[in-house]
């Protein structure tokens, strides 16, 4: 069983969290903070099902002051791990990083990282062989991951020349309220940064987009306009995307009629906190413009990056060398395609 840390329990760290202890080859050690969070204080009303460590002394009393045990300090947590999952705030990890090395630690960064935190920039679909032994792997960001994911279904099926993409971005996670109250779109300098770091794992593939902010919060919404190499049909690119375990097909007619009904679903479902690992496409949005293939994407970017970042775990560890066995592994403890037997 590898050891697995997770360091910052915000938005992603709680569900990283919750998405190693779900696994059959790894065992979570424990999480790490550095402040008094609604998330410490629902861990404890929870019974404290995580061994909670702090990342110094001031945050283990102000811990103790709301009768919050923790376990020891980060560096006690250190010395049980075989790797650190980094969830920390953007800025911290790269600061991190020094303590991690001098520990002999493997490391895997978020997406909000700069790019040279780390020695490979990851994907568990799209280039997980780079990533096998390496000691620091940065995952891309949620928007990135969830694009990657359809992007590389369609090009492992026709080869795909080209992509142009518009990304509707949430403008904040539920609970923020850094910034402000809005109702207001802001437009981003194109090309968005997720062309970009598209490019630079799949580097057989031109790519452009523009990123529009928008005043809400449960989950971006993507518009693709890909180029196939070899030309494709809707129904043969909807086939293609049912297969992924890490894809949902929806319908408007069966009341996805946007991000809330798909948020919604996940509520009903019982996943916790509403989360879903899978990206949603929209069976009615997949559509044609003489070879160009185009289709829009849900992205649920609490939760959206947690799969490929256990599949980092994989590879740094060489727990599996070969992707496809390392993500189907992976998908197989986190319930991912279980869902597609009972269609």
């Amino acid at each position: 069983m590898k050891k697995v840390l997770v360091v910052g329990y915000g938005t992603i760290g709680q569900r990283l969290a919750d998405g190693v202890a779900q696994q059959d080859d790894m065992e979570l050690v424990g999480v790490v903070d550095a402040a008094v969070s609604l998330g410490i204080r629902a861990l404890k009303e929870k019974g404290m099902p995580y061994q909670l460590y702090a990342a110094n002394e001031e945050a283990r009393k102000a811990f103790a002051e709301i009768g919050v045990p923790a376990a020891g300090l980060m560096e006690d947590a250190l010395e049980k791990a075989d790797i650190v999952l980094d969830a920390t705030s953007a800025g911290i990890g790269a600061q991190n990083k020094k303590i991690y090395q001098e520990k002999g630690l493997k490391a895997v960064f978020q997406g909000g990282e700069k790019n040279d935190v780390a020695d490979v920039f990851f994907h568990g679909y799209a280039n997980y062989e780079k990533g096998v032994g390496a000691d620091f792997l940065k995952l891309t960001s949620c928007n990135t991951t969830g694009l990657i994911r359809a992007v590389d279904c369609l090009n492992r099926k026709c080869g795909i020349e080209k992509v142009a993409i518009t990304i509707v971005r949430r403008v904040a996670d539920p609970g923020d309220y850094h910034r402000g109250l809005t109702n207001a779109l802001q437009v981003d300098q194109a090309p968005s940064h997720q062309a970009v770091d598209l490019m630079t794992i799949m580097p057989e593939i031109e790519a452009t987009g523009i990123l529009v902010h928008a005043p809400v919060t449960h989950g971006h919404f993507i518009t693709v306009v890909a180029t196939p190499k070899k030309d494709i049909t809707v129904e043969e690119a909807i086939e293609a995307f049912r297969e992924h375990d890490r894809i949902r097909m929806v319908r408007l007619e069966d009341g996805f009629k946007g991000n809330a009904s798909i948020f919604k679903y996940a509520r009903d479902l019982g996943r916790p906190r509403g989360d879903l690992y899978e990206i949603c496409i929209w069976e009615n949005t997949i559509v044609k413009s003489g070879r160009d293939l185009m289709f829009g994407i849900h992205i649920p970017q609490e939760s959206v990056t947690i799969p490929e970042t256990i599949d980092a775990v994989r590879a740094a560890l060489h727990m599996d060398k070969n992707g496809e066995e390392a993500v189907a592994r992976t998908n197989k403890n986190l319930g991912l395609g279980a869902w597609k037997e009972q269609r």
